[in-house]
């Protein structure tokens, strides 16, 4: 009964922020500027962190970011709720993302990491990851370890970056990685496969 009782809960909590969220949108969609401010407000660490794990750059990430949330203020009107508001804005950080890493390479801006450019707070939520046994994360958890598992995720794609940080870091199931990346499930499981075995590769180079 209790385990009923808490699910019931759980589902309650869920439907009540999607309906808070839905009311959000509405406030943003009929133009006030404050309730876009608080959309920001709830989503702007996320975007921050992600961005930088992308580029490898904090202020780069700075930058896409204000260019993120120009962009969903922009489209908003267009988000038709097929998804959940923060996996819409993901899927933008990600196009972002990589749009700025071939401008880079159009205009020959090849960069180091400027991993000291991350702040604490980056390092430790990229830290703060759930062991997986697929995956070299929990051999990573923290101090130098962290700073050795940026330097590996910038040796990979940019594809099988954006995947890793999506599931390990943001903690999105394969559904939602989908929705962001739109791309099939099929092929978010295999790619998941390839980077992990990418990201083995490369952690083991950077600790040689």
């Amino acid at each position: 009964m209790a385990s009923r009782e808490l699910a019931l809960g759980s589902s309650d909590a869920f439907a009540g922020q999607a309906e808070a969220e839905r009311g959000l949108l509405e406030m943003c969609r009929r133009g006030d500027a404050e309730a876009f401010a608080r959309l920001v407000r709830l989503h702007e660490s996320m975007v921050y962190n992600l961005s930088a794990r992308l580029l490898g750059d904090g202020e780069e990430a700075r930058d896409l970011s204000q260019d993120v949330f120009l962009q969903v203020y922009r489209t908003l009107g267009g988000f038709q709720e097929r998804s959940t508001l923060k996996t819409w804005i993901y899927r933008i950080v990600v196009n972002q993302a990589r749009n700025r890493q071939r401008f880079w390479r159009r205009r020959r801006r090849e960069r180091c990491c400027p991993i000291e450019d991350m702040t604490a707070a980056d390092h430790a939520r990229a830290s703060a990851v759930h062991p997986d046994p697929e995956a070299p994360f929990e051999r990573l958890a923290r101090g130098e370890q962290a700073l050795q598992i940026q330097a590996a995720l910038r040796k990979l794609s940019f594809d099988h970056r954006a995947i890793l940080l999506l599931r390990e870091v943001e903690e999105l199931d394969c559904d939602e990685i989908a929705s962001a990346l739109s791309v099939p499930q099929g092929t978010v499981k295999s790619r998941l496969a390839r980077a992990r075995d990418a990201l083995r590769a490369a952690v083991a180079e950077v600790a040689r």
